[in-house]
């Protein structure tokens, strides 16, 4: 709604002596359609004006009386708001214009144009299966990478893969005693999970193992080539069978970069900062404190001399500001890292760094269980493969009881059975804790991305049963949608791009993905009360028009979800 915002803008702007966007800013949608579409809170110049905002909404009033701009067709008061109402047949036909002349392009902008954008984001442990635990940030990350770059932007996306640490040292102490190449040639990840739960098993019995552990991670540490060897072997085996997750839900990387990439940049990172003068010895780890700004101290290396996942993350900062010269840098992580991130910023700002400040922790909630806390450690996981695959086996049954004849049913599950888990996250504030529950995952019915996908496909059966693809446009068909319901439907439709900048500046996929609820609400509204395949030839091309214009929305917001819109279900 931004361009009919600033056209109110600036009639208004010379009347209270704002500036067009601090007008923009101000305007508010009232909550009923009968008090106009868009309205102007007086408020704000009481004081100034010394009248109450009432009367000054009133004076505005007379001030427009018979005034009226290209897409308002006039403006009158309602107790301390000025209430524009817009005129609907210019209106509607500059929206449905828009969105067809758009058309995979309609919602995108350049605000972000220029800028650079490493957002990391998914980061699974190597040697552990794929959970659901690591869906939010895989999923929300995804989203965040569509939906910026769709503003301009271009987006970095980073795998930090949890691919170091004394773990590795537990994995080959567990291959070397209890390992079967032929089993792990079998299902190599899920062998390695067994591994790594037995080892910690066994070690409750023989704590012995965890030295052994901590040795063997040390010659890894020094590069020896027989547990390099194992690593690599690990590694390799994980990220393949991870690909099959990424290339399951569409997403691609453009870098697996795990903690292992910056092992040879620890020494200089520690250097920096110790050549800055900010960091101090306590009790023989290297510190830097962070006292005073509220913060409990950054450990940067323990007295053994080992490195933190903290120096880890200086060391990556450092790294993708010199490799990709980011403007911003994403960090999708869970809330409970909100204070590591809070270090790691102080210590890049105290570094001198001005870019510190543009390093962005994207927290999000909890993923909770009815069964208690997940535990790798003890094997009590869900896995995320099964998730995704019972969906699509679910979406399947439902399409072979509904739909029997479908051609593409296949293809069908996977958009509807894929669609409704990443949708059961995306629509949640990532900042809320979800409690993880088979039924809902697996519920397509109501507010899910089933009904979206379902709206999308209904339209383009009607647009078959038209025998049409994509309707002709004519001057003059808004002057054709007068129907209550379909001035909401045009109205939702204008706020598309508007959603979308601020999903992307708020970092929140949730405010697209219940915005297209609404659109497949009003859609669903308008279809029961406006018959589309009407005799009324005008009416009839101008409501092929407008639904073809849902249709666009729907699917170019579900693609910014990732989520894949089929034309028949």
């Amino acid at each position: 709604m931004d361009h009919y915002k600033k056209e109110i803008g600036r009639a208004l702007a010379p009347l209270v002596e704002l500036a067009v966007p601090r007008v923009v800013e101000l305007l508010e949608e009232p909550p009923e359609p009968a008090m106009g579409d868009l309205a102007f809170p007086c408020f704000t110049l009481a004081a100034r004006q010394k009248q109450s905002p009432a009367a000054i909404a009133a004076a505005l009033g007379r001030s427009l009386s018979g005034e009226r701009g290209v897409f308002w067709e006039k403006a009158a008061p309602r107790g301390p708001y000025l209430n524009f109402y817009l005129d609907y047949p210019v209106f509607s036909d500059d929206i449905l214009k828009r969105v067809l002349a758009g058309g995979p392009d309609y919602g995108k902008s350049d605000r972000g144009r220029g800028e650079v954008i490493v957002i990391d984001y998914s980061s699974p442990n190597i040697c552990k299966p794929f959970g659901i635990g690591h869906i939010r940030s895989t999923v929300i990350g995804h989203a965040l990478s569509l939906i910026l770059e769709s503003q301009g932007c271009r987006c970095i996306g980073i795998n930090h893969l949890g691919d170091w640490g004394t773990q590795f040292g537990k994995m080959i102490v567990a291959y070397k005693r209890w390992g079967d190449d032929q089993k792990l040639k079998q299902d190599p990840v899920n062998y390695l999970y067994y591994l790594y739960v037995r080892f910690h098993q066994e070690a409750e019995a023989d704590p012995a193992l965890e030295e052994e552990a901590r040795l063997w991670f040390k010659r890894l540490e020094k590069g020896e080539a027989e547990a390099v060897t194992y690593w690599e072997l690990f590694r390799r085996l994980s990220l393949e069978n991870y690909e099959q997750v990424y290339d399951l839900l569409g997403i691609r990387f453009s870098y697996h970069h795990g903690e292992s990439h910056y092992n040879d940049m620890l020494d200089d990172t520690i250097r920096f900062v110790q050549e800055k003068g900010i960091a101090q010895e306590s009790e023989g780890a290297l510190i830097v404190d962070l006292e005073k700004y509220g913060l409990p101290p950054a450990m940067l290396r323990k007295k053994d001399g080992a490195t933190l996942y903290l120096t880890r993350d200086l060391a990556a900062a450092l790294y993708r500001k010199r490799t990709f010269n980011f403007t911003r840098a994403l960090y999708v992580v869970g809330a409970e890292q909100t204070l590591h991130f809070q270090q790691m910023v102080k210590v890049l700002e105290l570094l001198g760094l001005s870019w510190a400040k543009e390093c962005i922790h994207v927290p999000f909630g909890l993923i909770r269980f009815k069964e208690g806390r997940m535990s790798t450690r003890k094997g009590k996981m869900i896995l995320l493969a099964d998730v995704l695959q019972r969906a699509i086996n679910l979406a399947r049954e439902i399409i072979e009881e509904k739909n029997p004849t479908l051609a593409n049913k296949e293809s069908a599950a996977r958009a509807v059975g894929l669609g409704a888990v990443r949708f059961g996250d995306l629509s949640n504030d990532r900042i809320k804790d979800i409690e993880f529950d088979w039924e809902k995952v697996l519920d397509f019915s109501g507010e899910t991305a089933a009904y979206i996908q379902y709206a999308h496909a209904r339209i383009c059966s009607i647009l078959r049963r038209a025998g049409l693809d994509e309707p002709d446009w004519f001057e003059g068909a808004g002057g054709h949608l007068g129907q209550v319901e379909e001035r909401a439907l045009v109205k939702t439709l204008a706020a598309f791009p508007e959603k979308i900048s601020d999903a992307a500046g708020s970092y929140r996929p949730s405010i697209l993905a219940r915005y297209l609820i609404d659109v497949a609400r009003d859609f669903n509204r308008f279809y029961h009360e406006c018959p589309v395949l009407v005799g009324q030839q005008e009416l009839r091309r101008a409501r092929l028009l407008l639904i073809a214009a849902v249709r666009r929305v729907l699917k170019n917001g579900l693609g910014l979800l990732g989520i894949a819109a089929p034309g028949e279900m």
